[in-house]
C-alpha cells in the first residue's frame, strides 16, 4: 500500500515539475491575465475571454484570465507567480509598482482622453445637493484601492473636514450607483466620463440597461481633480520579448472593430497609448500634497 502511494506521489510530482518547467506562454504554462472587479464579474469575464482568444490567435501564446474578488487581491497577485499581466486601476497600479515593481506599459483611452475624473453622485431624494451636504450622510465607495471611487473623493472630504455618518465599500462602480439608486446610501463615488452624442457616459451608464431611469434618480453633485486613466501592467521581470509582442497585439486589438466592441463592454475603453511609470507621478504628488500615505490607504 505504501509503495502504491509513493509511486502515485512521485508521478504527480513529476507531472507538476514538467508543467512548471514549460516555457511561459505555452499550453501548460499560460500567461495569466487578471482584471480588477470594477464592473460586474460576468461581463468582465465575457470580454476577457474574447481578449484572450485574440491574443492567442495573434501571438500564438496561451493565456488564462481571472477576476479576483478585490483590487487588493490583484495587487498582491502582481508580487507572485499568480499573475503576469493585469488591467489595473490607477491607484492599484501605483501600489503594485511601489510594492512589487510592477510596470505599466499601456494607459487606456476614453473619448480621446487618457485622464478622467471621479464624481460624487446622490439620490435625488437624499437632500444632498453639494459635497458639503455629505456631512453626516451615508456614503458608498467602490473599493479602497479605487482612485476615482475612493482615494480622490475621500481626500476631498478629509481636506474639507467633512465627515460622513457611515462608509460603505460596495465593491464596484455599478454597485455604488445601485446603492444610491436604491437609497441604501445617500451619496456615492464613481468614475465620470464625458458625454457621448449628448448622452451621459459616466458610471450610471453601467446600470442603464436594467434601470433606465437611473439618470433621473441619481444626480451628479461634484467632481474630483483629473486622474491618469487605468493601466495594462506587467509584473516585474516579465520577459521583454513577450511583453513587446503582447503590447503590440493589444494595440492591434484596439484598432479591430470587434476588439473595440469588447473593450467598450469591458471597461468602456476606446483604445490604448504607450505609457511609463512617470506618467503616474501626479497621483503620488497629489497624495503627498494631501498628506495621505499610500500604504495606509491601501490597508
Amino acid at each position: 500500500m505504501f509503495k502504491r502511494y509513493f509511486w502515485l506521489f512521485a508521478i504527480l510530482l513529476l507531472m507538476f515539475t514538467a508543467c512548471s518547467e514549460q516555457p511561459l506562454g505555452t499550453r501548460r504554462n499560460p500567461i495569466k491575465l487578471y482584471f480588477v472587479p470594477s464592473m460586474e464579474a460576468n461581463k468582465i469575464i465575457t470580454s476577457a475571454e474574447a481578449i484572450k482568444d485574440f491574443l492567442h490567435q495573434d501571438t500564438g501564446l496561451f493565456f488564462k484570465v481571472g477576476v479576483p474578488t478585490s483590487y487588493a487581491a490583484v495587487i498582491e497577485a502582481m508580487g507572485t507567480d499568480e499573475t503576469d499581466i493585469a488591467f489595473l486601476a490607477t491607484f492599484a497600479y501605483v501600489m503594485a509598482h511601489e510594492k512589487y515593481n510592477a510596470q505599466v506599459e499601456l494607459t487606456t483611452v476614453r473619448n480621446h482622453l487618457s485622464a478622467y475624473r471621479g464624481q460624487f453622485v446622490a439620490n435625488v431624494n437624499s437632500g444632498v445637493n453639494s459635497i458639503e451636504d455629505i456631512e453626516g450622510k451615508v456614503i458608498a465607495y467602490t473599493d479602497a484601492a479605487s482612485t476615482s471611487g475612493y482615494i480622490y473623493p475621500s481626500a476631498i472630504l478629509k481636506q474639507n473636514n467633512i465627515k460622513p455618518k457611515k462608509e460603505i465599500m460596495a465593491g464596484g462602480h455599478p454597485q455604488v450607483i445601485l446603492a444610491v439608486y436604491e437609497q441604501n446610501a445617500d451619496v456615492g463615488c464613481t468614475f465620470w466620463s464625458e458625454e457621448r452624442e449628448g448622452k451621459p457616459y459616466d458610471a450610471r451608464s453601467s446600470v442603464e440597461e436594467t434601470h433606465p431611469d437611473v439618470y433621473e434618480k441619481v444626480k451628479i453633485i461634484g467632481f474630483t481633480d483629473w486622474i491618469p486613466n487605468d493601466t495594462v501592467t506587467f509584473r516585474d521581470k516579465f520577459p521583454a520579448d513577450l511583453k513587446e509582442k503582447i503590447v503590440n497585439s493589444l494595440l492591434k486589438y484596439a484598432e479591430d472593430p470587434e476588439g473595440q466592441k469588447e473593450l467598450q463592454a469591458l471597461y468602456n475603453v476606446d483604445g490604448f497609448i504607450r505609457s511609463s511609470d512617470s506618467d503616474y507621478n501626479i497621483v503620488r504628488e497629489t497624495l503627498e500634497t494631501l498628506g495621505m500615505d499610500a500604504n495606509e490607504l491601501f490597508k
